[in-house]
C-alpha cells in the first residue's frame, strides 16, 4: 500500500508507470456484431506499476476471487478510445503484455476483460485479499505494489464514475476520497453496458457510419426492389464466411519481400546497439588472428559515431556515420533517397560505379548581401547563369575569378563510400552533414519505386483505397509534393506486389495444380491449352472439383445443382463457371467452378462433361438442374442428360415477360401459375391469365411448363425450388475475387468453400434448423383441419378455403403433393398423424416421416468432409514441363470499359422515376397524377401510348410517320 503523499505525487507530476487496472469480470461476451459485455462484476485495483506486471498477477487476482486459472480464464483489454469490434486484444503473453504497456504512460485507467471459458466456481464478488496476498507472494516474483479496493455498494452506470476520465483526469482529493464500488451488468445490457458504437451525444461513430454506408453501396439490396422473389418455402440459408482478410500474392519475385524491408529506417537501431561478443550461429565467416584489431576498430568508429548533444541537450539524429557499413550499394541508395526526403532536399550521385558512390546536394542557395548563392551547382555546369552567356562564364572561370563564388554558392553536403573488392562491404569514407541550401517540396527521390514501397502496407490492408487518399497520406508524411500521376503508377506497383501480377500466375499455374493435387488426393483439376508457338501454350480452361466437396455432396443426398456464371474483372476478362448444390439445410454447396474463356456451347459441354465424369452421371441419370438460361446451356444439358430435369429460375422467366408486359398483375398470375402443385390448378390459373391478356398466357404457354411449374416437378430432387438464388448467393461471395489474378481467384474461390463448411456438431434435434421452422409452421396450420378415415391407409381432410385432399399413408403420399415435392409431411398429413395417434393406432416419431435428406445426422455427415488448406508458393512442387502458359488474348471491347453492373427493366424504370422525382419541375405527387394545381387526374407520363393512325405502340397520331398497322 502507497502512502497518501505518493499517491497524489505519481498521478500529480503523472508517473509513468502506475496505472490502475478496471477488470471486468464472471461476465460473457456477445455475439458479432452486437458485441457486449454482460452478466459480470467490475472491481478497481490501484497503484499498478507496468514495470512489475504481467499475467501472473492477473491470475493471482482471478484466484483471488476464486476462479479457476486459465486455460479455463482469457484475458482481453480494451484500447484506450477503442470499442469492442476494433479495440479489444488479447492479453495472455510478455507480448501482449509489451503491447498492452505503450498505453500506460497516456491513459491511467485501462480495462481488462476476462472470457471464462466455463462456468466458473464461485458467483461471490467478495475478494478474498488474504488468498490473493498469500499467491503473489509464492507464485509471483517482485509483484508486491498492488492496492485493491472492492467496496460492494450500489450499482452506478460507467458513465457516472468521476475516476474513469481518462481524458480529463480527476482531482486528486475527489480520487482519493472516492470508495470504489462493484458494478453488476443486467442480461439485456441497456443500463451499464460499455458504449462501444454510441458516444456521449448519443450518435453513432463517424467510421462505423461510413463503413455501414460503404457496405450498403457495395452490397445492393435486392429487397427494396419490387421485383424481387421470395418464396418463403425455399430460403436460402447461408454461413457467413469473412473474406475481408484474404490475400495471397503469387509472384515469383516478391514472395520473399520481407516488411521490414519495404522500411529502411528500421535498420537505423541495428548500428547503435552494443556490440557483445556472442557467437552468431547464422553468420558464415568465424573469428580469426586479426578480431582483437577488428574489435579496437570497432569500438573506435562507434565512439565517433555516436550522437552528438547540442548546448541545449538535445540529441540530434544522425542519419549517416564515417565508417558506416552496408551490404550492398543498393542499401545505401536507398536510404540517400530517405534521407533526401526527410530533409528535403535534392540529392543527386555525382559518381555510381561498381567501388564507388559519391553524392552531392544540387539545393538552391539563398542569396544574401554579398551576392552569393542563386542557381544550382547542375544549372551552372550547363552554363545557365541567369543574365550572363556560356561563353561569359567559361572566359571567367579562365580568370580565376568565380572558383571562390561556385565553392560559396553550392550546398556542402556530402557523401562518399566505397569498397575495395567486389565481395566486401559498402563502407562510408566521407561524409559533410552539413546543409545550407533551402527546402524544397519538388524532390527528385520521390520515385514511383520508392513510393510503392512506402505505400505497401496501406495497399495491402485496403487494395481499393482511393489515389487522393494516399496522396494526401504521403504529402502529409514527408511534406514534399507527390504528383497524382506517379502515386497512381505507385499503387499499380504496390497492388502487383500484394495481389500478384495477372501475367505471371499463367506461369506457376502447372504449379499450383500440383499442389491442390498433393494436398487435396483425388481432387479433380483439369487444364486446357492452344497451341501458340514451340515454346508457349495459351490458356483456354481451368476446372477445380474437390475430393471433400464431391464427397460431401454425395452425402447431402440431394440430386439437385444450380448452374451459373460470373464475369471475370481485369485485363483478361473471362468467364466463371459454377455449379452449387444444397445441403439439409437449405444452405448453399459449392462444388464444382471452372474458368474459361468465354461462354458458349463448347464450354458448358466441357463442364458438364468433367462433372458428369466425376459424380458418375450418365445420360439415363434422373439429375436436376436449374439455370438462367445461359448461353448454350439448354442445348448442351438436353444433350448430355436427356432424362434429367432442367427447372428455369423464374425470375429471369419474369425479366423476359416485363420487356413488354411490366405490371404487377402480370407478375402475380406468373407467381400463381408456377406455385401450383396440381396440374388442375396449373390448368385453372393458366386459363385466369388468358382471360387476363391472350398474348401474354400465349407467350408464357410457350415454355414447357415441366421447366417452371411446380405441378410439373417430380419428387427426385425432393425440392420444389423456381429460383436459382443459391447460384446467385455464390456468386454475390465471389464479388471480391474476380477481379484477382487467376491463380489469386482460384484461390479466393477455394478459401471461401474451405471456410464456410463450417461446425455443425453444436445443433442439436433430430431435424435441420430450417426444416424445423416449416414443421413447426405446419403443426400450426394443421389444427385446422378434420381428418376422416377411409379405409386402407387412406383419409379425406377437411380444412379451410374448401382445402380439401387425400393422404395415403401406405404410399406415403399427399393429393396436394408437397409432401412428394420436398419431402416433408404437409399440414394434411400432420393432420393424420395426430388423428391417428388419438384413436390409439401405432404412430412413429414425427422426423420419421420426414425424407432422410432433412435430418440432422444428414446434415452433418455433408460437413464431415474438408477442403484441405494449400502451403505458401515457395514449397509447392514444381512441373517438370518446358512449355510456358500464357494468358489469353485480350479482345478490347468497342467503346468506354463498363464498371457498372447490367441494370434488368424494372431497375431502369425505377431509376427514371426516382431521377424525375427529383427534378424541380416534376415533383414525386405529378407522377401519381397530383399536379401543382390540385389536381386529381391520373397522368400519363412513363405510358407507352399507341397510335390512333397505325396501330403501332411508341408514339401518337401527331407524332405518327405513316407506318402501317400490325
Amino acid at each position: 500500500m502507497f502512502p497518501p503523499e505518493v499517491f497524489f505525487s505519481c498521478f500529480e507530476y503523472g508517473h509513468p508507470t502506475l496505472f490502475t487496472i478496471k477488470l471486468y469480470h464472471g461476465g460473457e461476451f456477445t455475439k458479432y456484431p452486437d458485441v457486449r459485455y454482460i452478466d459480470g462484476t467490475v472491481n478497481y485495483f490501484d497503484m499498478v506499476d507496468i514495470d512489475e506486471f504481467s499475467v501472473h498477477e492477473l491470475d493471482a487476482i482471478m484466484k483471488g476471487f476464486r476462479y479457476g486459472v486459465p486455460p479455463v480464464i482469457y484475458y482481453h483489454f480494451l484500447v484506450p478510445g477503442g470499442d469492442f469490434h476494433f479495440g479489444l486484444r488479447p492479453l495472455g503473453n510478455d507480448q501482449d503484455v509489451a503491447n498492452f504497456s505503450q498505453y500506460v504512460s497516456e491513459h491511467k485507467v485501462m480495462k481488462v476483460y476476462t472470457e471464462h471459458a466455463k462456468d466458473f466456481v464461485d458467483t461471490s464478488t467478495d475478494f478474498d485479499i488474504g488468498l490473493y496476498q498469500q499467491i503473489l507472494q509464492s507464485n509471483v516474483d517482485g509483484v508486491n505494489g498492488t492496492d485493491m479496493h472492492d467496496v460492494n455498494e450500489p450499482q452506478m452506470d460507467e458513465e457516472n464514475q468521476p475516476h474513469m476520465d481518462e481524458e480529463n483526469q480527476p482531482q486528486m482529493n475527489d480520487f482519493w476520497d472516492f470508495n470504489y464500488q462493484t458494478d453488476a451488468f443486467v442480461r439485456d445490457g441497456s443500463e451499464n453496458q460499455p458504449q462501444s458504437n454510441i458516444d456521449s451525444s448519443g450518435k453513432e461513430n463517424e467510421s462505423e457510419v461510413e463503413s455501414k454506408e460503404r457496405s450498403e453501396t457495395e452490397h445492393e439490396d435486392d429487397s427494396d426492389d419490387s421485383d424481387y422473389w421470395v418464396d418463403e418455402d425455399n430460403v436460402i440459408e447461408d454461413v457467413e464466411v469473412d473474406m475481408r482478410d484474404f490475400n495471397m500474392s503469387i509472384d515469383t519475385e516478391v514472395e520473399f519481400l520481407d516488411k521490414r524491408a519495404r522500411n529502411p529506417r528500421q535498420h537505423e537501431s541495428d548500428e547503435e546497439a552494443d556490440e557483445l561478443d556472442v557467437i552468431d550461429n547464422d553468420a558464415f565467416d568465424s573469428m580469426d588472428e586479426d578480431s582483437d584489431q577488428d574489435r579496437k576498430r570497432r569500438a573506435v568508429l562507434k565512439q565517433l559515431s555516436k550522437e552528438k548533444s547540442c548546448s541545449l541537450g538535445e540529441v540530434h539524429k544522425c542519419h549517416f556515420k564515417i565508417g558506416q557499413k552496408y551490404n550492398s550499394k543498393q542499401e545505401l541508395k536507398e536510404k540517400i533517397k530517405m534521407h533526401a526526403l526527410e530533409t528535403k532536399k535534392n540529392i543527386a550521385f555525382k559518381k555510381n560505379d561498381k567501388s564507388r558512390l559519391r553524392a552531392i546536394c544540387n539545393g538552391v542557395m539563398a542569396f544574401t548581401n554579398d551576392g552569393v548563392g542563386g542557381p544550382t551547382q547542375a544549372e551552372k555546369s550547363k552554363g545557365k547563369i541567369k543574365g550572363k552567356s556560356k561563353g561569359k562564364s567559361k572566359e571567367k572561370d579562365k580568370q580565376g575569378g568565380t572558383s571562390q563564388e561556385k565553392a560559396d554558392s553550392s550546398c556542402p553536403w556530402m557523401l562518399h563510400a566505397s569498397r575495395s573488392t567486389d565481395a566486401s562491404s559498402w563502407y562510408i569514407k566521407t561524409y559533410e552533414y552539413k546543409h545550407t541550401c533551402m527546402n524544397t517540396r519538388k524532390v527528385k527521390a520521390a520515385t514511383t519505386n520508392f513510393m510503392s514501397k512506402q505505400i505497401m502496407d496501406q495497399v495491402e490492408s485496403n487494395p481499393t483505397i482511393p489515389v487522393k487518399a494516399l496522396q494526401e497520406q504521403l504529402q502529409k508524411k514527408y511534406g514534399v509534393g507527390f504528383s497524382i500521376h506517379k502515386v497512381f503508377r505507385a499503387k499499380a506497383d504496390a497492388k502487383k506486389i500484394v495481389v500478384g501480377d495477372y501475367k505471371k500466375q499463367y506461369e506457376v499455374l502447372r504449379d499450383y495444380i500440383l499442389e491442390l493435387q498433393s494436398t487435396n488426393p483425388d481432387t479433380t483439376v483439369k487444364l486446357e491449352l492452344g497451341d501458340v508457338s514451340e515454346s508457349n501454350l495459351m490458356f483456354q480452361k481451368n476446372l477445380c472439383l474437390s475430393r471433400g466437396v464431391k464427397k460431401g455432396f454425395k452425402a447431402c443426398l440431394r440430386d439437385f445443382l444450380g448452374l451459373d456464371e460470373a464475369h471475370i474483372k481485369g485485363p483478361y476478362p473471362g468467364q466463371i463457371l459454377t455449379a452449387v448444390g444444397l445441403d439439409s439445410n437449405n444452405g448453399i454447396y459449392p462444388l464444382a467452378y471452372a474458368i474459361v474463356e468465354i461462354e458458349n456451347c463448347e464450354s458448358w459441354k466441357w463442364f458438364l462433361e468433367c462433372l458428369g465424369d466425376d459424380l458418375d452421371l450418365h445420360a439415363m441419370s434422373n439429375f436436376t438442374f436449374v439455370s438462367d438460361r445461359q448461353k448454350g446451356l439448354l442445348q448442351v444439358v438436353s444433350q448430355l442428360f436427356p432424362c434429367a430435369g432442367h427447372r428455369f429460375c423464374l425470375r429471369h422467366i419474369h425479366e423476359n415477360m416485363k420487356k413488354q408486359w411490366r405490371t404487377k398483375e402480370y407478375k402475380d398470375h406468373l407467381w400463381d401459375c408456377a406455385t401450383a402443385t396440381t396440374v388442375l390448378e396449373f390448368n385453372h390459373f393458366m386459363h385466369q391469365f388468358s382471360l387476363y391478356d391472350k398474348s401474354a398466357y400465349e407467350w408464357l404457354k410457350s415454355i414447357p411448363p415441366q421447366h417452371l411449374a411446380k405441378s410439373h416437378f417430380t419428387g427426385r430432387a425432393t425440392i420444389d425450388m423456381l429460383l436459382n438464388n443459391l447460384c446467385e448467393v455464390f456468386n454475390g461471395k465471389l464479388v471480391d475475387g474476380r477481379g484477382k489474378p487467376i491463380i489469386s481467384c482460384l484461390e479466393f474461390i477455394r478459401e471461401y468453400m474451405m471456410k464456410r463448411i463450417y461446425n455443425v456438431l453444436k445443433c442439436v434435434g433430430l431435424l435441420t434448423s430450417t426444416t424445423t421452422k416449416i414443421m413447426e409452421k405446419n403443426e400450426a396450420a394443421a389444427t385446422q383441419y378434420i381428418a376422416e378415415w377411409c379405409g386402407d391407409e387412406k383419409y379425406q381432410v377437411k380444412g379451410p378455403w374448401n382445402d380439401q385432399h387425400v393422404v395415403d399413408m401406405h404410399e406415403r403420399v399427399c393429393s396436394c403433393r408437397k409432401w412428394e415435392l420436398t419431402g416433408i409431411p404437409c399440414r394434411h398429413v400432420i393432420y393424420v398423424l395426430y388423428n391417428k395417434a388419438d384413436h390409439g393406432e401405432c404412430v412413429h416419431e414425427l422426423h420419421t416421416y420426414v425424407h432422410k435428406v432433412h435430418w440432422l445426422k444428414t446434415w452433418k455427415t455433408a460437413f464431415e468432409y474438408k477442403v484441405e488448406p494449400i502451403k505458401g508458393l515457395a514449397l509447392w512442387p514444381r512441373s517438370e514441363c518446358p512449355m510456358q502458359i500464357t494468358p489469353p488474348p485480350h479482345r478490347n471491347q468497342p467503346g468506354r470499359p463498363k464498371r457498372n453492373r447490367r441494370q434488368s427493366m424494372e431497375e431502369k424504370s425505377q431509376s427514371k422515376s426516382q431521377i424525375q422525382s427529383q427534378r424541380s419541375d416534376v415533383g414525386p405527387s405529378e407522377i401519381h397524377g397530383h399536379g401543382p394545381h390540385g389536381s386529381r387526374k391520373l397522368t400519363r407520363k412513363f405510358v407507352n401510348v399507341t397510335c390512333s393512325k397505325c396501330g403501332n405502340k411508341g408514339h401518337n397520331s401527331k407524332t405518327c410517320k405513316g407506318r402501317g398497322g400490325t
